[in-house]
């Protein structure tokens, strides 16, 4: 059974081209468009990782995190904030909120995919 990653970006190209990546290495691919969609769309859903953009509307990647792992049902799931930001105490904030990784914007495919299989395999 494939492990399920779910996408969060408001970005529909980085969505998309996240989506292509992670699905040709096997993996079920969820997306939402903000960290609000997110909580809307995980409810119910197996989801093995969040790869979360910082930078959304109605609810930004680090509130998404904070969020859920308020949630008892969520509090172990990885989070890998993939963002433009590269900013040190940024980096510290998703860090201290639960991210597992950071990776900055532009990336390579395969950086994204090494992070994916350290994480969940």
């Amino acid at each position: 059974m494939s492990k399920t990653i779910m996408i969060v970006d408001d970005a529909r190209s980085m969505r998309g081209l996240l989506a292509i990546t992670l699905q040709g290495a096997g993996y079920t691919v969820v997306d939402a468009c903000d960290g609000q969609d997110a909580m809307e769309k995980i409810a119910g859903q197996k989801v093995h990782l969040i790869i979360t953009d910082l930078n959304m509307p109605n609810m930004n990647g680090i509130e998404l995190i904070k969020n859920l792992k308020a949630n008892p049902e969520y509090k172990f799931l990885p989070m890998v904030m993939l963002t433009t930001e590269s900013e040190e105490s940024k980096k510290k904030e998703g860090q201290m909120a639960g991210a597992k990784a950071w990776i900055v914007k532009p990336f390579k495919p395969e950086t994204v995919l090494n992070v994916v299989q350290k994480i969940i395999g």
